[in-house]
């Protein structure tokens, strides 16, 4: 299958190595200033699959994210965190990398390059149809993640991918494909620059427009985030404050005694 990927095309810059500090930093943020917009002309896109997700995760079912390096990377941050976010199991959204876990902070030499390693890994939890797998990969052709998308297709799960290369292998796999073409890299082929911001916007929208879908959110607060360290515990404590319109002591003490906020609303209303 041929296809143009643009991820890999010439940088629309020359002689990065000439250029002063501010010369570069100003003109990375220039190509950076084009990833909304490009974002923004998937949202139809996204708005379909996160319809897929809401459903199959409200009948009990998981969300897989799938990739290599960066891309891999990046949907293991947004599945880590779901859990302190909205109070939800870790293993209701899972990020799996191609190489396992120790390629989280080293990459693994060619692992992303195994048809078959991606299906394996979703094999260990027991993947299933009630299930949703997104393949992540700027590119759109990374073999770990076409060929554990078309290992799902067979085995009637529902796939989406984001992708940053129009017509590309795993755009043409994907049921529910997201496409955000953002163009040449400022350092060419660089594609954990504006790709990766890209990828990152996009996870941010699927993660939390599925969770508000979900219930996990009441008003425009995280009722359900696990109150883990000092900052969030204040935090909970001015949400009580600003929902209850009461004193910051009282929501202190409905806090510690509920262990979170959604709890501490209801008790403190059924009083």
């Amino acid at each position: 299958m041929s296809f143009v990927k643009t991820t890999e095309q010439d940088s629309n810059y020359r002689d990065l190595e000439k250029m002063s500090i501010a010369e570069s930093l100003k003109h990375i943020n220039k190509e950076d200033q084009s990833v909304p917009l490009a974002v923004a002309r998937a949202i139809p896109q996204i708005e379909a699959l996160v319809l897929q997700i809401t459903s199959k995760l409200s009948e009990g079912g998981r969300l897989f994210y799938i990739g290599a390096g960066t891309s891999g990377r990046l949907g293991i941050l947004d599945a880590s965190e779901c859990p302190p976010t909205f109070g939800v199991s870790d293993q209701l959204v899972i990020g799996l990398i191609a190489g396992g876990d120790s390629a989280i902070r080293k990459a693994v030499e060619f692992a992303e390059d195994d048809r078959e390693q991606a299906w394996k890994d979703l094999q260990q939890y027991n993947i299933n149809s009630r299930d949703v797998v997104v393949g992540i990969a700027a590119s759109g052709s990374t073999p770990y993640v076409v060929g554990g998308l078309q290992a799902c297709n067979k085995a009637g799960i529902i796939t989406g991918c984001i992708s940053c290369n129009a017509g590309s292998p795993l755009v043409e796999t994907a049921q529910f494909p997201i496409t955000v073409v953002v163009g040449p890299e400022f350092l060419t082929g660089s594609s954990r620059m504006k790709a990766g911001t890209a990828q990152k916007l996009v996870l941010n929208m699927i993660s939390t427009a599925t969770m508000i879908q979900l219930g996990r959110v009441k008003g425009n607060k995280m009722v359900d985030m696990q109150l883990s360290n000092t900052k969030l515990v204040d935090r909970g404590i001015r949400m009580l404050v600003e929902t209850l319109n009461i004193t910051s002591e009282v929501a202190a003490t409905l806090l510690e005694k509920h262990g979170n906020v959604r709890s501490a609303i209801e008790a403190y209303k059924q009083q």
